[in-house]
């Protein structure tokens, strides 16, 4: 004799798939990308990839380069705080200014967002972001992939990746080989925390009973949740021309790793940075971090990025204007330090007055 499951009829709706909501999503998210087409791209969705002509977007001999990356547990702050409606930003922002680093104008993105289930309009707000990012940074959204995976994910949770392809001239790329002893650091002022460090972030608030929904002590104007949720700053499309015209030498996207990591990746054999934490003022949100924390100086200068996102090695003389120009097109800008001759690496120092310190600091990072 059969059991009652033999003549059960099975559907993947049963399985916590939901076709429907899947197909409506595709429909709502359409306009959005429409929204991001550029030169290259017509941004129509629904095919099973998506195409772009780099000699539409004006390129003649490019090299492409490629970035992907995610927003870490910022994400988790997100789907906490129903904070889904700049995400987005932050996932553009990681790759996109993964790419400006070396000279590539980003042409187009790929999102993938992957969810136990399609619900309440949570992943129409994300991808609505993701386009904010992509029309703030030039690129077209031009595909993506929505995964509904039942079983994966812990209800109402989600998980990001974002893809970037952009393009860059023969011979006009960045590779850190223009660098030289005698260089300025200059460096652009970041939007916050950006997309790194929120593990420690969110284990400080667990553990201090940070009241995320009210204001933040460091500024009553703003709740602690948006001051820890502000997107990540996106530099390409004040960047670029000044790339193009080979006033830059090099740049490093100031990520997971911080000052002190991430300035050595662009330099060549030979040459050293030096940077001075005292030339720029500590953001609040960073000492109000550091604080909660007692974190070391040498500790910040390898986790968070101190205020500063994006850091530009340029030839001495061009230093003022370019700061100039930079301020002009939106970017408030620190000379921070020099290139000298020494060992690959970076040097982070700063006085006893520098980021909390209790006497003279250095943080040193060779490699």
């Amino acid at each position: 004799m059969s059991d009652d499951n033999s003549a059960k009829s099975y559907s993947y709706e049963q399985a916590g798939v939901s076709i429907a909501a899947g197909n409506a999503l595709v429909k709502a998210i359409a306009p959005l990308a429409r929204s991001t087409a550029r030169p290259g791209a017509d941004a129509e969705l629904g095919g099973f990839g998506g195409f772009f002509d780099p000699r539409a977007a004006g390129y003649k001999d490019p090299l492409l380069v490629a970035a992907n990356d995610g927003v870490g547990t910022k994400v988790k702050l997100a789907i906490d705080h129903d904070r889904h409606d700049q995400i987005g930003i932050d996932l553009v922002a990681m790759c996109v200014n993964d790419l400006i680093v070396q000279g590539a104008e980003p042409l187009f993105f790929l999102d993938y967002f992957a969810t136990g289930k399609l619900e309440n309009g949570v992943a129409e707000r994300v991808v609505a972001s993701i386009a904010d990012g992509c029309r703030m940074s030039g690129c077209a959204l031009i595909g993506g992939e929505t995964a509904e995976m039942p079983g994966m994910y812990a209800a109402g949770d989600y998980d990001l990746a974002g893809f970037c392809v952009g393009a860059v001239e023969r011979g006009e790329q960045l590779t850190g080989d223009k660098v030289a002893a005698g260089d300025v650091l200059l460096g652009l002022a970041s939007s916050g925390v950006h997309s790194n460090g929120y593990s420690l972030v969110r284990r400080l608030a667990a553990d201090k009973g940070w009241k995320l929904d009210r204001p933040a002590l460091f500024d009553a104007d703003v709740l602690l949740i948006d001051a820890l949720m502000a997107p990540t700053r996106i530099y390409v499309k004040s960047l670029l021309p000044f790339i193009r015209a080979g006033r830059i030498h090099a740049l490093a996207h100031i990520t997971g790793g911080g000052l002190l990591e991430n300035v050595p990746r662009v330099l060549p054999k030979g040459l050293h940075a030096r940077i001075d934490a005292d030339a720029w003022p500590q953001p609040r949100l960073m000492a109000f971090l550091q604080a909660q924390g007692q974190i070391e100086p040498a500790e910040m200068a390898r986790t968070f990025n101190c205020g500063i996102g994006m850091v530009l090695a340029v030839a001495p003389g061009e230093a003022a204007a370019l700061t100039a120009e930079l301020e002009a097109a939106g970017e408030t800008v620190f000379t921070i330090g020099t290139i000298e001759a020494g060992d690959k690496g970076c040097t982070v120092y700063g006085s006893d007055e520098a980021w909390s310190a209790r006497a003279p600091w250095e943080a040193v990072h060779i490699g």
